[in-house]
């Protein structure tokens, strides 16, 4: 699943095809994707025009103008497992690259298909149709059934390690499981939560509430904070059906210390120790036991 870098590489590449455009028309292939489309889905965006692009953990949020008829409002896009964009300019379609692991391309996987006012077509296709969209009034975004109540975003002013600490507070569950709780922090997902608690030097096994120490708290809220950072301006991570908007690769996973490096020496200097993996609730861990304690 594309985790916060990947989305966020995404939504930055869709900022030159639909920031200040209009919608000329949508064309729904399918009634629905993970779930039915928003009643009027597709007349409601017609004519609209794009006053921003922002990101919400996993969330691309595509802010549309009021007009005379209705409010401001947000449509909310999710990549699902395999969801992605195609933009086609009007000098012609963008490659579409080679993606890290094959995946379907045949047109019947594309189900949206938004044609701006200017030629530009972005076609967004997804074969697993995990992914789906929504249409909320932007007053009421916050309270949504997509936001309500998710912690802070790790990129935020509003995070921090006494933020962390406060939501490890008390917590006995296992860091690792606390950090993928979306009401913890927004938008952590599996790959950047293991690469963070190694630079942490946080064992990913370690009860949440005992991270809640200044001094590990801090340290693990710079961490989260530095791998994704890094990871967007390596365009994210190209696993399995992930790809730019123009169809490049992320290259985030040649920086990988631990994920997906199971029984490779541990990479930092003067440990000795060796990369393991374990399952915890259902999804692999990678950590290196020497150093992260």
């Amino acid at each position: 699943m594309p985790e916060l870098p990947e989305v966020e590489t995404v939504r930055r590449g869709l900022v030159p095809a639909l920031e200040g455009r209009r919608f000329a028309h949508v064309t729904l292939r399918r009634p629905d994707l993970r779930f039915p489309f928003p009643k009027g889905f597709a007349r409601r965006l017609t004519g609209r025009r794009v006053s921003r692009l922002e990101r919400r953990a996993k969330y691309i949020l595509v802010c549309l103008d009021a007009t005379a008829t209705a409010p401001e409002e947000v449509l909310i896009m999710h990549l699902g497992m395999s969801g992605r964009f195609t933009i086609h300019g009007p000098d012609g379609p963008m490659a579409p690259g080679h993606f890290h692991h094959g995946m379907p391309g045949t047109e019947r996987h594309d189900h949206v298909v938004f044609d701006m006012e200017d030629g530009t077509r972005i076609v967004y296709a997804d074969h697993r149709r995990f992914g789906f969209m929504d249409l909320v009034p932007e007053a009421s975004l916050d309270a949504s059934r997509h936001f309500a109540g998710m912690g802070p975003e790790p990129l935020g002013n509003a995070f921090s390690g006494p933020v962390l600490a406060e939501r490890l507070a008390g917590r006995r569950t296992p860091i690792k499981a606390a950090l993928l709780d979306q009401r913890t922090v927004a938008g952590l997902g599996n790959i950047y939560v293991c690469e963070a608690l190694f630079r942490a030097g946080l064992s990913p096994r370690r009860m949440a509430a005992t991270v809640a120490t200044p001094l590990r708290s801090t340290r693990l809220a710079a961490a989260i904070r530095c791998v994704l950072e890094e990871a967007i301006v390596a365009g994210g991570s190209t696993l399995r059906d992930y790809a730019h908007t123009d169809g490049a690769l992320g290259y985030f996973q040649h920086s990988f210390a631990v994920y997906d490096r199971e029984g490779n020496a541990c990479s930092k200097p003067g440990c000795g120790g060796t990369v393991n993996r374990i399952v915890q609730s259902g999804r692999s861990t990678f950590f290196c036991s020497s150093c992260q304690r």
